[in-house]
């Protein structure tokens, strides 16, 4: 029974232009997740999904595998991350591949650590769940947020929490966007991952950054720099 890593990256990045690629502190930022994924130890195979040989090129060069190159019809901008995981699934088994555990983690993750994917492992062996995944609590408590109307004035989204102190207000997570411990039951027959069938990974903040814009990407930088030099 093996344990496999998916890292879907398709080509076709429309923000952020060759984004699964694009050189992120001197090397590919694709590198990073399988750098991550290689150090966990965890691993029996660490695969790439993608469409693009390029992609293929650089996750060949940095140690995943490439064993198939995934179909058009699961590369446009509406397919759905699980169904790249499906795909990659269904092609082993039917390889005659005995998996026991699958994570998924994202290319555009240059922030994750080793750590935390033993620690989604173990959270997911030792629990009874579907998934284990990466989550990471808001800066700010969303119970506070405001909209703004189309003239310009904001209002609260929850007036019933403005009296409350900060301090007495729920803390909230949002999903941190790094990786997906399950089973390959749990992802063929799409359990949600956002439910209670999932127990979550806390990341701190300070290893999370959505990557969607070049602002993003230029914080992302800075954050990875600053940490590296901390643990030197």
């Amino acid at each position: 029974m093996k344990t496999i890593a998916v890292i879907p990256a398709r080509g076709g990045s429309k923000r952020i232009p060759r984004k699964n690629i694009r050189y992120f502190c001197g090397k590919p930022i694709l590198a990073y997740s399988i750098q991550a994924a290689k150090e966990s130890g965890l691993f029996d195979r660490i695969i790439v999904s993608t469409d693009s040989d390029e992609i293929a090129r650089v996750a060949l060069e940095y140690g995943a595998e490439v064993p198939f190159m995934r179909p058009s019809e699961l590369s446009d901008d509406y397919t759905g991350t699980n169904a790249v995981v499906k795909h990659c699934i269904k092609w082993l088994l039917d390889a005659g591949e005995n998996i026991d555990t699958v994570c998924c983690i994202y290319a555009t993750a240059p922030l994750l650590q080793p750590y935390y994917l033993k620690k989604g492992f173990d959270i997911l062996k030792n629990h009874r769940c579907a998934y284990a995944f990466s989550v990471t609590s808001f800066p700010f408590p969303i119970q506070r947020s405001v909209r703004i109307r189309p003239d310009g004035r904001v209002e609260p989204i929850f007036p019933e929490y403005v009296p409350k102190r900060s301090q007495d207000l729920e803390e909230a997570y949002h999903d941190a966007g790094q990786f997906y411990w399950g089973s390959p039951d749990s992802f063929l027959e799409d359990i949600p991952i956002f439910s209670s069938d999932s127990m979550s990974v806390v990341l701190p903040r300070y290893l999370v950054q959505d990557i969607d814009t070049d602002e993003d990407w230029q914080q992302a930088e800075a954050m990875y720099n600053v940490f590296r030099l901390s643990k030197k």
